[in-house]
């Protein structure tokens, strides 16, 4: 299932105004976070206002998700319980923080499968991203994407994973003090690029701490947009229209897709040949499945072609 995932929204499940805020944000997933947003005394509360948010609606045209505590803790069996028994009919997926092993999957993937047949729900519907924030999830990132037919997404934790490496520096995103040559990062994005393409999943950027900082906040987006990226976390409206900016095509070349996906269907059926011209340019099967995947994430983004294949032309 392909989902448009360029810009998701973190939601504070323990804040009524921000989770009513949310709703009305032109993002493409919104996440109600009991996890990293939430302070451990506020925990039980912020999973009652998350079932309440879910069941009031008003998410039309989003993914939504629920971001539960990892697994280290005393909070996500019940996290898991009580949002899908409670709100898993309006549930889009769930995501699992700071994994480091398959068998963290595995053991979500089990229990949704229980809640969902225990309330009557289609078993598999509801969805999983796991959240890779240090060096042993990174390592196993392979068999992690690997680890459920749910998994729908790996995400980058940056601020976890900068503290679990040890890297010198606090602003999270950014280049570390004295690493002056290349990408500090650019291994990491890789990494998990790899795993999740590996296995059709999508990939998503994690988040730019310095909410005024728009500039910024473009400038990371932009490089792991360029990677080939789906998406970054926004924890802010102001990094929402950037966003989904730079995680769509620009028009031109979405158009160019689709003429390309066009012409090649045209001269491969109609005029049996492998590889023809369009225009300047020499389309062939290698082409098309570049076309492809620009034509998927211009659709998911809502795009409409202002161009037409003419075989005359």
């Amino acid at each position: 299932m392909l989902r448009s995932r360029r810009s998701v929204l973190a939601v504070p499940g323990s804040n009524p105004r921000f989770l009513e805020k949310a709703r009305g944000l032109p993002v493409d997933e919104a996440f109600l976070d009991l996890e990293d947003a939430v302070a451990p005394l506020a925990k039980e509360e912020a999973r009652r206002n998350v079932v309440a948010a879910l069941r009031e609606g008003g998410w039309d045209g989003k993914t939504v998700a629920v971001r539960v505590n990892d697994l280290a803790t005393q909070w996500a069996y019940k996290d898991v319980i009580e949002v899908v028994e409670g709100a898993g009919d309006r549930l889009d997926c769930l995501i699992l923080p700071k994994v480091q092993d398959p068998t963290e999957v595995v053991w979500l993937d089990t229990l949704l499968t229980q809640i969902e047949k225990a309330m009557g729900y289609e078993p598999g519907r509801i969805g999983i991203e796991a959240q890779i924030e240090n060096a042993r999830g990174l390592v196993n990132a392979d068999a992690i994407a690997g680890s459920s037919r749910r998994l729908e997404t790996l995400v980058f934790g940056p601020a976890d994973f900068m503290a679990s490496i040890n890297m010198r520096t606090l602003v999270v995103g950014e280049q570390p003090p004295g690493y002056d040559e290349g990408d500090a990062y650019h291994y990491i994005l890789m990494r998990l690029l790899m795993a999740a393409r590996t296995h059709d999943l999508q990939v998503i950027d994690g988040p730019y701490l310095q909410i005024k900082d728009v500039d910024g906040f473009r400038r990371a987006a932009r490089r792991s947009a360029a990677l080939g990226y789906d998406g970054k976390w926004v924890l802010h409206p102001l990094q929402v229209d950037a966003a989904n900016e730079l995680f769509s095509p620009p028009q031109e070349d979405y158009d160019r897709a689709e003429l390309i996906l066009d012409a090649y269907k045209y001269y491969t059926t109609v005029e049996k040949r492998g590889a023809a011209m369009l225009g300047d340019e020499m389309i062939d099967e290698a082409s098309r499945k570049m076309a492809l995947v620009v034509a998927a994430k211009g659709r998911a983004a809502g795009l409409k072609r202002t161009t037409s294949f003419d075989p005359a032309g």
